[in-house]
């Protein structure tokens, strides 16, 4: 029995590949090892999102090389679509993005055919417009569960390599979901979080009838054993009366939801190519304060894109304030060869992004602890994902609708059970 050993860097979308993978390797009888351990074959499944991703993809690969010299090292992912063999000559099997369900049969294929040899599997993914049918009946986590149903992006932001290393927008068909959705339940998951690489563009691919996320989202929730369902990353353009008003009353939604803005001023976001205002913008947040009653809206913000001046990031700074969001995830601007970004004018010194991304982080401690404080003495449901035993008895650890981590003393093993919690105190809340 051959020993595999895999490891993910990345996004939701790439540690679910990874999983199934990890799950078809399992069925055909290879045994799955830890990735610090000696392994035949060592399996990385790359990301390329910035620089430091791609350094990161390089040095997993060469520790795969060093823990041992005569394995098999697959690099998988988008790293690997882009990038190819450069990585030092350590790679044996390249396995680029929608080659992931053929695992199996490319590992075979490499011992009859190419072995001393490195084997490219890499399809023209700008090309390619079947979904990638992966799936999975059971995750690393035991309470809630990542699917993913769609993969691409037409967008093309202009900072971003993700539209060549992914692809256009390819979804995957209702009854696939639901399937999945259902051995998940059976399974005993009871929270599952919708993902994909563009999750706001889920049916835009589908000829004819009308199957778009808010459709799928109605069908979900229809599955019995499911409680909760999460949404991955939405962009602002989705957030319409109709879809806030009927995912309010979806009694299974959770208040919690990321909206992508990437800057707080209109200029930046004009050079972003990003297609809307932070007017518009805003409007989407008070829909979805107006339709749940404190939900947990999250962001993403890059400091240091090219041409900000120091006004258009005290323009972004104000916005991110205005808006009161309970988490912002900051990234310094990172050049993306091949992007529109990587040859604008006004590239911002790495000492000024430094500057900025500091203060954006000071902002949002300073929300996510209001956010938080406000809702002490307030009773919320949690799942319960963890239990431990101290000298104080037995707590569950698990999160809130609005993905607040708590710690709550138990009468009893409580595990995947969704308890009411009383927070009585900020200590309860975990980072």
């Amino acid at each position: 029995m051959k020993r595999v050993a895999l490891h993910n860097l990345g996004c939701k979308v790439n540690a679910y590949e990874m999983e199934a993978m990890q799950q078809l390797l399992s069925e055909n009888g290879y045994e799955i090892v830890p990735f610090s351990e000696y392994a035949d074959i060592y399996i990385v499944n790359t990301c390329t999102v910035t620089n430091m991703a791609d350094r990161k993809s390089r040095q997993m690969l060469h520790r795969a090389k060093k823990n041992n010299p005569d394995a098999v090292i697959v690099a998988a992912g988008c790293y690997a679509q882009e990038k190819g063999g450069q990585a030092d000559g350590c790679i044996d099997i390249i396995v680029g993005n929608n080659r992931k369900k053929d695992i199996v049969e490319i590992l075979a294929r490499y011992e009859e055919e190419s072995r001393g040899k490195m084997l490219d599997v890499r399809l023209d993914i700008g090309q390619v417009r079947d979904y990638e049918e992966l799936s999975l009946s059971k995750t690393a986590e035991h309470t809630r569960a990542y699917i993913k149903i769609q993969d691409g992006c037409n967008q093309f932001c202009s900072y971003c390599i993700i539209p060549y290393s992914r692809g256009r927008v390819r979804s995957r068909s209702t009854e696939s979901v639901l399937k999945e959705v259902r051995a998940l339940s059976e399974n005993g998951y009871k929270e599952v979080v919708l993902t994909g690489i563009h999750l706001s563009s889920y049916g835009a691919d589908f000829a004819g009838a009308k199957e778009d996320l808010l459709a799928l989202i109605l069908r979900v929730h229809e599955v019995p054993g499911i409680e909760r369902i999460r949404l991955g990353s939405l962009e602002p353009r989705i957030i319409t009366e109709e879809f806030a008003g009927k995912l309010s009353a979806l009694p299974k939604i959770c208040p919690h939801f990321h909206l992508s803005l990437q800057s707080g001023c209109d200029a930046t976001l004009t050079r972003m190519n990003r297609r809307y205002t932070i007017r518009e913008y805003e409007e989407k947040c008070r829909l979805l304060r107006r339709y749940f009653q404190d939900p947990a809206l999250t962001t993403d913000i890059i400091v240091g894109f090219p041409g900000e001046t120091e006004e258009e990031f005290l323009q972004s700074e104000a916005f991110v304030d205005e808006v009161d969001f309970y988490e912002t995830h900051i990234f310094k601007y990172s050049r993306r060869e091949g992007t529109k970004a990587a040859d604008m004018p006004g590239q911002v010194p790495e000492k000024v992004k430094n500057e900025r991304s500091a203060k954006m982080l000071a902002l949002n401690k300073r929300k996510q602890e209001a956010y938080e404080r406000a809702m002490v003495g307030t009773v919320r449901e949690v799942l319960i994902e963890e239990v431990m035993e101290d000298e104080g008895g037995l707590y569950g650890i698990g999160h809130t609708k609005e993905y607040i981590k708590i710690r709550h003393k138990l009468d009893k093993n409580r595990i995947n059970e969704i308890v009411n919690v009383e927070i009585e105190s900020h200590l309860q809340i975990i980072h």
